[in-house]
């Protein structure tokens, strides 16, 4: 008998990198002309940067976003000829670090451009880069102030190989919200003071804001991992990541006995419980523990959604299933827990959170597989 390594793990986690193409291919035919890149920080947002970026590629993708140089050494190593950015801007004194790898910051200050153009000009070539300008979300990037002070420097601007002017949508997901008309307007005042140049504005959701938004190039993240890029339609990206706890032990319990610590679920009737091998350990938040005897939180298993009961623990949680029937479920079957079933965002909603954080979050102990990577190495 061979022994797989799902056969061994209480949560398996499936990465479908088809699905993960066509998203990046639905989000390219709708950013139109403008150039489709793709955010990969965060270790691919928890899915493993080095298959997630090999496939993106294979779909098309040439330019890449990372927030940390550690992310951007190890994205270097897997494709060597991508363009990749740096949002997290230059880090004080690493300008060299940046260079021997072809990383172009994404820089946020004038000091940050000073340092970079110096470098540039010891290294003997003015280094590609990007200019982050803030437009209103006040996180990184040069105030509209600090942006028409280094245009006014003239000794550091040609220092520098500007490939790429950006700033950041604060609220792009609610589409009707006022900041999106604000930060269109304020950064295509930005533009126009570096015509020319590259320009890129749009995330996810901003790539559905229409023509005004995605200009030269988009830079979709948590849409390509199955993310609603549009929260208040249907979402159009396909699930990426499938996580399944299997079943270790079924118990009948009675009415009025209680499940998992604290004793906070009671049955309120004859009932049957699967016990999952996946817990907060796994990434399974324990928010979405549950007192209620019908959810909210729900895995999908037998072909059908079951509350979770009671809390859920480092290492299992636990699911009612009485209203399978008993051929339906046994030792070894498993159940959804995120996947085309149970969509990221609903679960994030029931856990009180957004599907950035419980993508970012999965756990790294169960079994990990790939699936629809054309070229080698896929897992």
């Amino acid at each position: 008998m061979t022994t797989t390594p799902e056969d061994l793990a209480g949560a398996v986690l499936t990465i479908d990198l088809v699905a993960l193409k066509a998203n990046w291919r639905t989000l390219d035919r709708r950013a139109g002309p403008a150039e489709c890149g793709a955010a990969v920080k965060g270790n691919a947002y928890g899915l493993g940067i080095a298959p997630v970026a090999r496939a993106l590629s294979e779909a098309g993708c040439r330019s890449f976003f990372v927030a940390r140089p550690k992310e951007g050494e190890e994205l270097r190593h897997h494709l060597p000829g991508a363009t990749i950015y740096v949002l997290d801007g230059l880090f004080a004194g690493q300008a060299e670090f940046y260079a021997k790898l072809d990383l172009r910051p994404a820089l946020i200050s004038i000091g940050e451009a000073r340092e970079w153009a110096a470098f540039g000009r010891v290294y003997g070539r003015r280094l590609p880069c990007a200019l982050h300008v803030d437009t209103g979300i006040n996180r990184l990037g040069f105030s509209m102030t600090e942006f028409a002070a280094l245009l006014e420097d003239g000794f550091t601007m040609e220092g520098l190989n500007v490939s790429l002017l950006m700033s950041h949508l604060a609220c792009a997901d609610d589409r009707r919200h006022p900041m999106n008309a604000r930060q269109a307007e304020a950064f295509r005042s930005v533009r126009s003071r570096l015509p020319g140049v590259p320009a890129s504005l749009a995330n996810s959701s901003g790539i559905f804001l229409g023509n005004g938004f995605t200009h030269d190039l988009v830079r979709p993240g948590i849409a390509l991992y199955g993310g609603n890029p549009t929260p208040a339609s249907p979402n159009p990206m396909q699930a990426v990541a499938l996580l399944e706890g299997t079943v270790l032990q079924l118990r009948d319990i009675a009415p009025g006995e209680t499940v998992g610590y604290g004793a906070t679920w009671a049955a309120r009737r004859r009932s049957r419980i699967a016990i999952l091998g996946a817990g907060y350990k796994d990434g399974v938040p324990r928010a979405l523990s549950s007192h209620q005897q019908d959810g909210p939180a729900h895995v999908f298993i037998g072909g059908k959604r079951c509350p979770l009961v009671g809390r859920v623990s480092m290492d299992m949680m636990a699911i009612d299933v009485t209203g399978l029937p008993e051929e339906g479920v046994a030792r070894g079957t498993r159940a959804e827990i995120l996947g085309p079933n149970i969509l990221i965002d609903e679960a994030a909603s029931w856990a009180g959170t957004i599907s950035y954080e419980l993508l970012t979050r999965l756990g790294s102990r169960y079994a990990r597989l790939y699936t629809g990577l054309e070229s080698d190495g896929a897992a």
